[in-house]
């Protein structure tokens, strides 16, 4: 193991401009806003939409269900926590040989406050489920919920080498503002 450098963007965005706007999701998806029950489905989403990509290495906790289990109490336990901000996406099913109902998490975000600003935290939608606008869905809904507990400001950091999500934040109005690096150990490293 050595230690790695990932180069990261700060994106932020102006909620004073927003023009709100939350979308439904699409068909076979349901929107579910925060509560303290739902940890472990917001867990399961993480996991799911990190395990396998580069932010697992940024943070290696997103590598494994329990770590993403132990960060979701970290992030709810905290005094500048958004309950309003954090949401979660269910995809709703059924069985094809039983025909009974069921449903899997396959998108999450989180929102803490700080210094004024909304700061989102791990907006992650499972690889399977992209493509359909869930990412877009989840930042307007966090975005409303930080205009709801009187934020102005909203920003993210993402990895330079995620271009699919940075794409995603610019097409939604996010603007870079600064690199930051994060120190991470990593075998066998990826990152910059």
């Amino acid at each position: 193991m050595g230690m790695t450098y990932f180069k990261r963007y700060r994106m932020e965005f102006d909620l004073r401009t927003w023009s709100g706007g939350a979308n439904a999701p699409p068909a076979g998806y349901e929107l579910v806003p925060y509560q303290p029950g739902l940890l472990h489905e917001h867990a399961t989403a993480k996991y799911h939409s990190f395990r396998e990509e580069l932010d697992a290495d940024v943070f290696p906790c997103l590598s494994r269900r329990e770590g993403c289990l132990r960060l979701m109490r970290e992030i709810t336990s905290r005094k500048d926590f958004v309950p309003e901000a954090t949401w979660l996406i269910r995809y709703l099913a059924v069985h094809p040989q039983t025909g009974e109902r069921f449903s899997l998490a396959v998108g999450t975000i989180q929102g803490l406050a700080q210094e004024g600003w909304g700061a989102i935290q791990n907006l992650g939608i499972a690889p399977e489920h992209r493509g359909r606008g869930l990412g877009s869905i989840l930042l307007a809904h966090a975005a409303a919920g930080f205009r709801q507990a009187g934020l102005r400001q909203m920003h993210l950091e993402v990895t330079t080498e995620n271009t699919g999500a940075i794409r995603l934040y610019e097409r939604l109005g996010f603007k870079r503002s600064t690199v930051v690096y994060k120190a991470s150990e990593v075998a066998g490293a990826r990152g910059a």
